[in-house]
Formats: structure tokens, C-alpha cells, sequence
């Protein structure tokens, strides 16, 4: 049985003083609340305090992207090995914003997956269309070619160390989201390319009022969660609900 995932993706937001608060107040809830995993991908700077923050809680901390490259002169890039010396068990890879911002091709994607599995954490691999993608009927062949790329390099084993997450790019901070019937859709057409075991989430302006119906779509494993994880009483109010799906 897959175990219910969430995980906040803080994307650029946050301060020292307003991060220790909202960890405060996560790790309080999330210290008895059992059948899911939660987890906090924050911006690199906050990686050090985060990890001694929240070292003997139950919360599990990750970041949001990584370099292809092991090291060199890539300079501002953060590698795999630096991650992983702050015990990072989770990263974002393929996020719609790296694709779209900074030109992230589903090869330096793949890539990242691999870098990530190298060093033992496991990659949160985005998958998505855009909203004239679905309009032309194309999203199963995006999302589809996104994901075999992947598969190509790394292996259809190495999802056994991995996290997949189906977020429709016309939904990521728009108040848009996919309706449960449509996120299932993709989930199911994705669930029949990777294990049976694999995780897969849905990121899309998940938020509490939504966050029960999504989750209990039979392939929908979780969520990828961004705004909300900003604010502590509705990422736990989305926790709540994944832990009634476990």
C-alpha cells in the first residue's frame, strides 16, 4: 500500500524569523498525526537552520531543484553532494517553472532525477501540460514524453526511489484546479507507465477546500502543495486529509 504524501513546495518565500514560526507550528501537528509523510522543500539559504530545526521531528525537509552536474565551474548552481550533506531525503526536479523560466529541457531534467537518486535522496519528478496543450488533446502525449525521457536514462526500477507529480501547468498559482475526475484521469494513464508502488501527486492550487476530493480519487497519492504550504493551518488541514485517504 502507498503511503499518502505532502509536500510543501515554499518556492522563493520565506524568512529566518517567519520560517522557525511555521515550522513550529507543522511540527506540532504533524508530530501525531500518523499515515502520512509531510515534507518541506524550502529555498537553499534556509537549508542549514531547517535541517537542525526539525532534525528529531517527524517532518522531513527537502529542496526545490539541484544541478545535472556532480561539480565545477557552474557558478550559483548547488550540487546533489551539497544537498545531501543536509540530509535532504527529498528534491523538486522538473518543476513547470524551471521548465518554463529557465529553459530546463526534459533532458537536463532527466539528468537532475539521475543526480538526485546518486546521491540515495529521491526526486520529486514534475510532469505537466500547459492549458493549449490540454485544449489540442495533448496532454496524455505530453506528460507521457516527459516521463519516458526520464525512464530512458534512469530505468522504470529506479521509481522505486522515486516521487512522480502530475501538476497541470494552467493550474500552478492561478486558483484553477484540475477537478478530481480530470486529475484522476492523468494519475491513471501515468499509474500504467510506472510501479505499482510509485507515489504519484497532484499539484495544482491544492488547498483545503479541495484537498478531500482530490485525494480520494483512487491514483491520486497526495499533493504537491505551494501557497498553502505557506501558511501552516491549511498545509495541515490538507496533511488531515491525505491521512484519511492512508
Amino acid at each position: 500500500m502507498r503511503t499518502p504524501l505532502v509536500a510543501g513546495n515554499w518556492k522563493m518565500h520565506g524568512n529566518r524569523a517567519a520560517n522557525r514560526v511555521l515550522l513550529e507550528a507543522v511540527v506540532r501537528e504533524t508530530e501525531t498525526l500518523g499515515g502520512v509523510e509531510c515534507v518541506v522543500c524550502v529555498p537553499f539559504p534556509y537549508l542549514g537552520e531547517v535541517a537542525g530545526q526539525l532534525a528529531k521531528t517527524r517532518l522531513v525537509w527537502g529542496a526545490q531543484n539541484l544541478s545535472e552536474h556532480s561539480h565545477g565551474a557552474f557558478t550559483g548552481e548547488v550540487s546533489a553532494t551539497m544537498l545531501a550533506e543536509f540530509n535532504c531525503r527529498y528534491v523538486i526536479v522538473g518543476h513547470s517553472e524551471r521548465r518554463q523560466h529557465y529553459g530546463e529541457t526534459d533532458a537536463v531534467v532527466a539528468a537532475k532525477y539521475a543526480a538526485v537518486l546518486a546521491q540515495g535522496m529521491k526526486p520529486i519528478l514534475c510532469v505537466g501540460e500547459t492549458l493549449v496543450q490540454r485544449d489540442a488533446g495533448q496532454t496524455e502525449q505530453v506528460v507521457a514524453r516527459q516521463l519516458q525521457v526520464v525512464l530512458d536514462l534512469s530505468g522504470k526500477k529506479s521509481l522505486e526511489n522515486a516521487v512522480l507529480a502530475y501538476e497541470p501547468v494552467w493550474a500552478i498559482g492561478s486558483g484553477r484546479t484540475a477537478t478530481p475526475e480530470q486529475a484522476q484521469a492523468v494519475h491513471a494513464f501515468l499509474r500504467a507507465r510506472v510501479l505499482r508502488e510509485t507515489c504519484i501527486l497532484y499539484g495544482g492550487s491544492v488547498k483545503p477546500e479541495n484537498a478531500a476530493a482530490l485525494f480520494a480519487m483512487q491514483d491520486v497519492d497526495g499533493g504537491l502543495i505551494g501557497g498553502a504550504s505557506l501558511v501552516a493551518g491549511d498545509f495541515i488541514a490538507i496533511a488531515r486529509a491525505a491521512q484519511h485517504k492512508g
